[in-house]
């Protein structure tokens, strides 16, 4: 019996075979692969964390128990004031829409758009001359009826010497007294009408009533302007000093009231929309005499000197309030907090150059100074500078702030560890 295939049948298997063979070393070489970058990201995870790297190739170059260099400062007792916080707009001091008293055309405006003014400076000129004219007319009323005061005075007494004679009857002489006081009557009237037209003729020169900044001009020079107009001529505002107008929570009324009541002025500071810069340094003049139930607050207002124009009328403003001064509390920088999943908290400096993880709660801040209510006692060490690669128990090397700010500034940077001969740990100072 032959066993050996024809040719044609044979040709096909070993096709097959041939393809088999090739499908089976790709995946050989996929599975390779797949190791080898498992087994890469096995080594950069374990070199990246600490205690696993390789000897001698911890962070920094340092070796895997090296300490890391940090800046530490002592918790410490002191005195710290509690601010409040608030939006508030600033409004002028005093607002005039200056209006004119009588009607008439407007002949001149005697300032510039945005010019400081002092009450009593002109600010515009109507035309004086219908006013004039009902001066004169009133002066010529006024000498008729004198003139005709004058007779019947002279007839009175001529009545009444004839009624000594027996002349006249005595009703004559009443009637006469009656005129007299009638025309003395109309004379009072006509001074009234004198007053009055010089009145409306000094309304014709417009003078600011208070000292401020005028704003934009709404009337232009040769327009009929009257008393009865809604815009008026311009608005001036007081800026020197200005107020702000804040709300506060009801919450911290009573120490507000507290703090005016103690007799020292409460300092109040302004601040620009972002919170950093500040423009104004003010005191409280008064707050409000009830509470807006549907918000829950009191408006408070304060006084600002304004003398560099830093605020302007309807600004918004940041406004920071001292409430109370708090005191014997324990202070640390504010470069100390950390906050994580413990919440707020500090890695405290324990006798053995390690560190711990210790959660604490805040209380008021201050700049770079915060209050710690509690975990921790005056004297502790906390760490400052150098936080951000320690973890619960790392060892630490207390360097010297100074040195440490110093070191970019001469070009290089010593690496922990790479110490100069005679070059020993340095403690920073505590006090915050």
């Amino acid at each position: 019996m032959n066993d050996t295939l024809p040719p044609e049948v044979d040709a096909p298997i070993a096709v097959r075979a041939k393809a088999a063979w090739r499908v089976h070393w790709r995946l050989v070489l996929v599975a390779l692969v797949v190791i080898a970058i498992f087994a890469a990201g096995v080594v950069w995870y374990l070199s990246r964390t600490p205690g696993n790297a390789p000897a001698g190739k911890g962070r920094g170059g340092l070796g895997s128990n090296a300490p890391l260099p940090v800046v530490a400062a002592a918790a410490r007792k002191g005195n710290i004031d509690v601010y409040i916080d608030a939006l508030g707009t600033v409004t002028p001091r005093n607002t005039v829409v200056v209006h004119t008293r009588v009607d008439g055309q407007l002949m001149s405006v005697g300032f510039q758009e945005g010019q400081n003014v002092k009450a009593g400076d002109l600010l515009a000129q109507l035309d004086p001359r219908p006013f004039q004219v009902m001066l004169t007319q009133a002066n010529g009323t006024m000498v008729h009826d004198q003139a005709l005061l004058k007779n019947a005075q002279i007839d009175l007494e001529r009545y009444r010497t004839l009624l000594k004679q027996d002349s006249i009857a005595s009703q004559q002489v009443d009637t006469q007294e009656a005129l007299v006081r009638q025309y003395e009557g109309q004379v009072e009237n006509d001074q009234g009408a004198i007053d009055n037209a010089k009145l409306q003729l000094v309304y014709t020169r417009v003078t600011s009533p208070i000292t401020g900044r005028v704003g934009l001009r709404l009337v232009d020079p040769g327009n009929i302007v009257h008393a009865a107009d809604a815009n008026g001529l311009v608005t001036i505002t007081q800026e020197q000093p200005s107020t702000v107008v804040y709300p506060v929570a009801e919450d911290d009324v009573p120490r507000i009231v507290k703090r005016m009541h103690s007799g020292q002025p409460v300092t109040v500071e302004a601040f620009d929309r972002s919170g950093k810069t500040k423009l104004a340094t003010g005191h409280l003049l008064t707050l409000d005499n009830q509470i807006d139930t549907t918000t829950g607050t009191v408006k408070l207002k304060a006084e600002f000197p304004n003398l560099d124009g830093a605020l302007f009328p309807n600004q918004f403003v940041n406004v920071r309030m001292p409430v109370e001064s708090r005191q014997d509390a324990t202070l640390v920088p504010s470069a100390a907090i950390q906050r994580g999943a413990p919440g707020t908290f500090v890695f405290l400096v324990k006798p053995d150059q390690s560190v711990a993880v210790t959660p604490v709660k805040l209380g008021a801040i201050e700049g770079e100074t915060t209050e710690v209510t509690s975990g921790l006692q005056p004297g502790d060490q906390v760490v400052v500078d150098g936080s951000d690669k320690l973890r619960d128990g790392a060892k630490v090397e207390l360097a010297d702030l100074n040195a440490r700010r110093a070191a970019p500034a001469n070009g290089t940077r010593k690496g922990a560890g790479d110490k100069a001969p005679g070059d020993q740990p340095r403690r920073a100072k505590g006090g915050g």
